[in-house]
């Protein structure tokens, strides 16, 4: 039974960092592409950031390039969403997704397994 566990969020004020967790089980790490999506109050569902199974390359949206940063412990099964400068409107709920396909995966749909999400609030 494959399951992700999203950790770490919490409120944090405008321009200070945070870093999340998503813990993998029941799945083959190194195999999947793991991303971070997430979705503020009334909005869809976004994308952040993915980093690539096949070689390990990692994709930013716009929004986010330069101040956050993906890594990933294969010893431990985890990937990590480091945020640093954060704004007002990063404020969403946070979930990682695993995929069996490779680069810059970015939608929604190509993902099979989904965290429980973490919420992540900025403050002024």
């Amino acid at each position: 039974q494959v399951q992700l566990v999203n950790s770490g969020g919490g409120l944090v004020q405008a321009g200070g960092s945070l870093r999340l967790s998503c813990a993998a089980s029941g799945l083959t790490f190194s195999f999947w592409t793991m991303a971070w999506f997430r979705q503020a109050p009334g909005k869809e569902r976004e994308y952040v950031a993915a980093i690539s199974w096949s070689d390990g390359t990692i994709y930013y949206a716009d929004s986010v390039k330069g101040r956050f940063t993906v890594s990933r412990d294969p010893g431990k099964n985890t990937v990590y969403l480091q945020m640093n400068s954060l704004k007002l409107e990063d404020t969403a709920a946070y979930y990682c997704a695993a995929s069996r396909l490779s680069g810059a995966v970015t939608t929604q749909g190509a993902y099979a397994y989904w965290g429980q999400g973490t919420q992540v609030t900025v403050s002024s």
